[in-house]
């Protein structure tokens, strides 16, 4: 693809999304996106508008939701590329994320064949290539069992959902890259709120958390994922291809570290340093929904290799530290904000 092209992103208010507009824009390419009300185009403009200034004034709305094939084909249509980052966390109670990403997913990529429209990206996740258990390093040769166990709701919904872009994507003929983050973290555009994925480290800041599970992620750098999305959009290297995002594994305890070491001492203070017992957290768990979530994953150290990214694109993510000591300074930044200047 070549420059000031017209690229469709799907999910307009996501946390990934607003990056990927923002870098587009940056590139000279003309943005379109999807929201599921009218209302929300301000916000993702105000959003965009922190990383690109008045170039957000040029993104393109269309609203659809994943439930329902009405508004794709008006979005898609005249677009040069999909970049489908759209796709519900599940964290509400009773939410279920696994059909409206199974009906997005169908509902984009068909929507783009339809419409002339070869080149696509889409978003799964690295959990559908993480084995539990596995002491290896996991890369995008593997596939993440689907359990059907409601506490795996969301990861069966990212490998039935990747899973069902690759046979629409055989079958309609689309050039597909599929892309897999590890835990993202980073600075955020727009309000802190809309975006979960930055709640554990809005739990050290705060100071309610006396000690940490003993858990640990890989964690990826929101505005070096985006990055990754675009350069798979324009490369012709990774069509046909799945490409982990990952950055480099850190146990809670670590990323307590970095902020107690990396942000001004009246805040760092308020970030516990001492590691919770398992025991105590698997008791917790029997009353708690989140650690009920979380106690599996104790002691699990879960390697990611991201190499193929680095090989083909070359690419790779910034240093743990400072993704997560950006994203402590930019929730403690819009916080400080007056309500009427957010």
């Amino acid at each position: 693809m070549d420059a000031a092209q017209t690229v469709l992103v799907t999910g307009g208010t996501g946390y990934l999304a607003s990056w990927v507009i923002a870098g587009l824009l940056e590139r000279g390419h003309r943005v379109r996106t999807t929201v599921r009300d009218t209302a929300k185009a301000r916000v993702v403009r105000a959003a965009v508008a922190e990383q690109v200034g008045d170039a957000a004034s040029g993104i393109e709305f269309f609203v659809a939701d994943l439930l329902s094939a009405d508004g794709w084909a008006q979005a898609v249509a005249g677009a040069d590329g999909v970049i489908h980052t759209a796709s519900p966390l599940g964290t509400a109670a009773g939410a279920d994320p696994i059909r409206p990403a199974r009906e997005g997913v169908r509902h984009v990529l068909n929507a783009a064949a339809d419409a002339g429209v070869r080149r696509v990206v889409v978003t799964s996740s690295g959990v559908a290539a993480i084995i539990d258990g596995q002491t290896t390093p996991n890369d995008e040769t593997q596939w993440a069992p689907v359990t059907g166990r409601p506490t795996d709701a969301y990861r069966d919904s990212k490998i039935l959902a990747e899973r069902d872009a690759w046979a629409i994507a055989d079958d309609r003929g689309l050039d597909l890259t599929t892309v897999l983050p590890t835990f993202i973290q980073g600075p955020m555009l727009g309000a802190p709120s809309a975006h979960g994925s930055t709640g554990i480290i809005e739990a050290l800041l705060s100071g309610s958390m006396p000690a940490v599970p003993k858990i640990g992620w890989d964690i990826v750098d929101v505005r070096d994922l985006a990055r990754l999305h675009l350069e798979a959009l324009f490369s012709a290297a990774v069509v046909g291809e799945r490409i982990l995002g990952a950055g480099g594994f850190a146990w809670w305890i670590d990323v307590a570290r970095y902020l107690r070491e990396g942000l001004p001492t009246e805040i760092a203070r308020r970030v516990p340093s001492r590691t919770m017992p398992d025991l105590m957290v698997r008791a917790a768990a029997k009353f708690n929904p989140q650690l009920a979530l979380l106690a599996p994953s104790l002691g699990r150290t879960a390697l990611v290799d991201g190499s193929k990214a680095e090989g083909l694109l070359g690419w790779r993510s910034r240093p743990t530290a400072e993704t997560v000591t950006d994203t402590a300074a930019a929730l403690l930044a819009k916080a400080s904000r007056p309500a009427d200047a957010a």
